[in-house]
Order: structure tokens, then C-alpha cells, then sequence
């Protein structure tokens, strides 16, 4: 009992991280929908400005050629296995390349903030793009992606929160499937993803949107890395637990 009430605290830690990420992703949506202004339809007005004309950068990383490493060495790769939301993750069996190949990339290093796209995937006909985040040890210190991810920031002028959420919106969400449908292998190349509406936001909606959503989107990485940390606190003291090499005063 002193072992699972251990234990389940940590767990219930987790689940707490997790529900108030979710909050907070809600929240965001939110906000975004108080100052980008709708239709009927969910749709927002568009300018003449595309996505492409919002960023500074857009590029996709790498793998060496003869694959990656599950040894728990070198830096990780993040793929599409790794793409979900900022804060959340589905796997921590992470793969690696070495620090030599990693230090060698020209392109795909990781820095805190990025946001993340996976630009393949779904089946056939029909593309499923998944958006998430990178940054303040989420979901580790230190990463590169592979050819099937595309790392994006934005111009100086607009928080790469703001991007987040426009690229997790509903409305962005179709017109990504609209733009990576169609072809016998879905995704998004580069040109398409450029060409993507961008929603009319007058520059007093646009400030207050940067200072809402910035400080949402940096707690929600560190929740998700403090849950990965607390992850591996549980699986290491496991079996240490159950042998009786740690043991613990009994709870009262």
C-alpha cells in the first residue's frame, strides 16, 4: 500500500500536468477566437498576406543515411511519433543521432519555442497534420528533427505563441488537409504550406495576443517536462520498490 500510495502520487502529479494543459490549450483557442474575428462558418477574414510572409524560418532536419539509434545516446531525433501538441507526448522511446551528425546539420537544430509541424502523414487522400512545440526541456534539453518534420518561426513581430495557436486552430487545421489532400502520398511541401491564409489581425489585437499567449505556451512545455521528469522518477523507482532496495516509511 506504501508503495502504490508512492507511486500514485506521482501519477496523480502527472494527471494534474496533464489537465491543466489541456485547460491552457483551451484557453488559448480562446483567446484567439476573442481577437480573430469569425464567420458563420468558423472561418476568419483573410488579408492579402499568406503564412509564408510571417515567418523566418521553415525548414525540415535529417537522419543519417543507415537510419537512427534507440540507444539512449547522442542527441534525439524528433519524427512524427514525437508531433502531438506542446506540453503533451506520446512516447518517451525517443531515437538519436550521434553529436557528430547532430553538430554537422546545417538545419533542423531545435532552440526553445520552436514550433513544431509534421508535414506527412495520414492515409491516401487524406492529410492529418499535427502541430506541437519544443523548448524549456520539453520534451528534452536538446533535439533535431528528421526530413518529415518542419520546424517554423515567425517574424519578429508576432510571438511564436500567436503561430502556435493559428496553426492549431480549426480553420488552419482545413485548410492544411485542403492544401495536402489530393495526392497518392498526403502531405505538405513547402510552397503549400507558405501559400496558407493568414487570419487580419490589427496591430492592438496582435500585441495582446503575444502577451497572453507567450507565458500559456511556456508553462505548458515546462509541465510537460517536469511530467516527463516525474515519468522516469516513477519507472526508475519501480523495481527498486518492489525488491526492497528503497524502502519507505509507511504512510499515516
Amino acid at each position: 500500500r506504501t508503495i502504490a500510495a508512492t507511486l500514485g502520487a506521482l501519477d496523480d502529479k502527472i494527471e494534474a500536468n496533464r489537465r491543466a494543459i489541456r485547460l491552457m490549450e483551451q484557453l488559448g483557442a480562446a483567446h484567439m477566437e476573442e481577437h480573430v474575428k469569425l464567420d458563420a462558418y468558423g472561418f476568419p477574414e483573410y488579408g492579402v498576406k499568406t503564412l509564408g510572409d510571417m515567418l523566418s524560418v521553415l525548414e525540415t532536419g535529417s537522419r543519417p543515411r543507415g537510419g537512427v539509434s534507440t540507444e539512449t545516446r547522442g542527441v534525439v531525433s524528433l519524427g512524427a511519433e514525437s508531433i502531438q501538441s506542446a506540453g503533451v507526448i506520446s512516447t518517451t522511446r525517443f531515437k538519436f543521432v550521434t553529436g557528430e551528425f547532430a553538430n554537422s546539420m546545417k538545419r533542423g537544430r531545435l532552440v526553445d519555442g520552436d514550433v513544431l509541424v509534421y508535414k506527412d502523414g495520414g492515409t491516401p487522400g487524406n492529410f492529418r497534420p499535427h502541430v506541437s512545440a519544443f523548448g524549456f526541456g520539453f520534451p528534452t534539453s536538446e533535439a533535431t528533427i528528421n526530413e518529415h518534420v518542419y520546424r517554423v518561426r515567425a517574424v519578429n513581430e508576432i510571438s511564436q505563441a500567436v503561430l502556435y495557436w493559428v496553426l492549431r486552430s480549426e480553420w488552419m487545421d482545413h485548410e492544411m488537409r485542403k492544401r495536402g489532400t489530393g495526392v497518392a502520398i498526403p502531405g505538405l511541401n513547402s510552397a503549400n504550406f507558405r501559400s496558407l491564409p493568414w487570419p487580419v489581425v490589427d496591430a492592438t489585437s496582435l500585441k495582446t495576443l503575444n502577451s497572453h499567449l507567450r507565458p500559456l505556451m511556456e508553462r505548458m512545455l515546462r509541465l510537460g517536462a517536469e511530467s516527463a521528469r516525474l515519468a522516469a522518477l516513477r519507472d526508475a523507482l519501480l523495481p527498486e520498490l518492489l525488491s526492497g532496495r528503497f524502502q519507505i516509511a509507511e504512510w499515516t
